[in-house]
């Protein structure tokens, strides 16, 4: 990539920042369905991977291992920029085998109030508990309380606090949501 290709990205800024000033020049809908290919695994060229992903970007792009990072990157874009043809991806992210991608696919769900219970509901039980935790928030905001009420409970007794504070929240929304 030439270094004025480069300079057009602002590198350390924020990816909240970095995610608004990629749809101002490309499209809110374009910058979503990037992100949704990254998630599902797709190479998006490197200009789009440090306006997802900064200055971490440019590591890949320099020849670290990718690992997961762009399917991760991909996901995150989607916390800021949304279009209802990436729920696919999504719901493919839940099921991924990095962890972190787990993670963040269940906060999108999460934010966009996604249908993905069913996908939720194993997640509960991942060895990783940063992903046992998000999954417990999007539970208790898109899930009812005949499904999730009992598997939430069940956590509380997690051997991480993270888990059991995601968990007593989401139970807390649930039972908000039940009473509107």
């Amino acid at each position: 990539m030439s270094s004025e290709a480069q300079h057009d990205v602002p590198l350390d800024d924020s990816p909240a920042k970095r995610i608004a000033l990629a749809v101002e020049r490309f499209g809110e809908k374009t910058v979503a369905q990037r992100a949704a290919s990254l998630l599902m695994g797709a190479n998006e060229g490197e200009e789009f991977l440090l306006w997802v992903g900064g200055r971490h970007a440019q590591g890949v792009i320099d020849g670290a291992p990718p690992l997961y990072w762009p399917e991760v990157w991909g996901a995150r874009a989607l916390t800021f920029v949304w279009d209802d043809s990436a729920a696919s991806a999504v719901h493919r992210g839940l099921g991924d085998q990095a962890w972190r991608v787990r993670e963040m696919s269940a906060r999108v769900v999460f934010l966009r109030e996604l249908a993905e219970t069913d996908a939720l509901l194993p997640l509960l039980e991942d060895e990783t508990a940063r992903v046992r935790s998000a999954a417990a928030r999007a539970l208790g905001e898109v899930a009812s309380e005949s499904v999730a009420k009992g598997p939430l409970t069940a956590l509380l007794q997690d051997t991480e606090k993270e888990v059991r504070r995601s968990a007593h929240d989401a139970m807390v929304r649930l039972e908000k949501r039940a009473a509107s």
